[in-house]
């Protein structure tokens, strides 16, 4: 579990740090691939929190999905359609549904806790 969260805050970290400025033409690229490097770390979360995370499969659904998410983008803006809703829509209902899964995990174990004292 502290692998995700070692490396989101390393991300949030070097993009507040950087002086990197993104193009607005860029900006539906970036804010998809965001969300979906922000998917793959709840995924991750997730995972590790059931016993199930593999950093194979993590690393390559976090750059997967972002590539795919920057593809759908492009698509999207090469025939006038915003088809990166999908995208948007998909990884953030993944996203949602990853973190309730994981807030339920943390107040079940506060629960538990509570109760062996």
């Amino acid at each position: 579990m502290i692998i995700p969260i070692i490396g989101l805050l390393l991300g949030i970290a070097i993009g507040i740090i950087s002086p990197i400025t993104i193009p607005i033409q860029y900006s539906s690229y970036m804010s998809v691939a965001i969300l979906a490097a922000f998917d793959s770390v709840f995924g991750g979360i997730r995972s590790s929190i059931e016993k199930t995370f593999n950093i194979e499969i993590f690393i390559s659904g976090f750059f997967g999905n972002a590539v795919l998410a920057a593809i759908l983008t492009y698509i999207g803006d090469q025939l006038g359609v915003p088809i990166y809703y999908a995208a948007i829509f998909a990884f953030g209902v993944r996203l949602f549904q990853n973190f309730a899964i994981i807030r339920r995990y943390i107040f079940m174990e506060i629960k538990k806790n509570n109760d062996k004292v």
